[in-house]
């Protein structure tokens, strides 16, 4: 897909569906929030959710008293809809819409998350430019969190392919600039019941 087509896919999805309407819908933002407050230098580290769209993390990291926080999205209706449900309190939320494969990013993050998203990234050209600005969006000693389908998850998402990983095969494609040092398998249960089988590694860029 183009940037063009995933800006339109995204859009389209988040102007049509409600939150109980999407598989990946979370009232309780786990494994993430407990992954990131497992590295996050402090409640002033720069943190970035990529493909955050109206998850409900910003709202379980602000209620835990994190600063620094940047939302980041394909859709502007996804992040609409976030800051309009969290409202005064992310008035310190910096949003950004735009695609991870062409967006630079403003600085180097203390924790880069990403539930999700990458593993919509197919084609080998899409991937290496967000793994290029995974690299520069990482302090030195910052974290990346990769959440994907695992290797027993579904093969598509909302009508999309995806690639699926283990933390070995994330690990070799990330690059040895990243140091894998933790990792979570997930059975992430959608608002209808179903059972979707995840992986989440924690790296260390070095």
């Amino acid at each position: 897909m183009t940037a063009s087509e995933r800006h339109s896919h995204w859009q389209t999805v988040y102007l049509t569906k409600g939150e109980q309407q999407v598989s990946w819908s979370q009232a309780d933002p786990q494994p993430s929030l407990r992954l990131i407050e497992s590295v996050a230098a402090g409640r002033d580290a720069p943190i970035i959710d990529v493909g955050g769209g109206a998850s409900r993390l910003v709202d379980a990291l602000l209620a835990h008293g994190y600063r620094a926080l940047t939302v980041f999205d394909l859709s502007e209706a996804a992040l609409a809809r976030a800051r309009q449900r969290v409202g005064a309190a992310g008035e310190g939320v910096r949003w950004i819409e735009g695609d991870a494969t062409i967006w630079q990013p403003p600085q180097a993050f203390d924790v880069w998350h990403d539930r999700a998203a990458f593993h919509f990234l197919v084609a080998e050209a899409d991937r290496a430019a967000y793994l290029e600005r995974l690299h520069r969006g990482v302090r030195s000693g910052g974290h990346a969190i990769i959440g994907t389908f695992a290797l027993d998850g579904p093969e598509k998402c909302s009508g999309l392919p995806v690639q699926r990983y283990d933390p070995a095969t994330l690990g070799a494609a990330i690059g040895p600039a990243f140091a894998l040092i933790a990792q979570v398998p997930h059975r992430h249960v959608t608002p209808w019941g179903a059972t979707q089988s995840f992986q989440f590694s924690v790296l260390r860029r070095l």
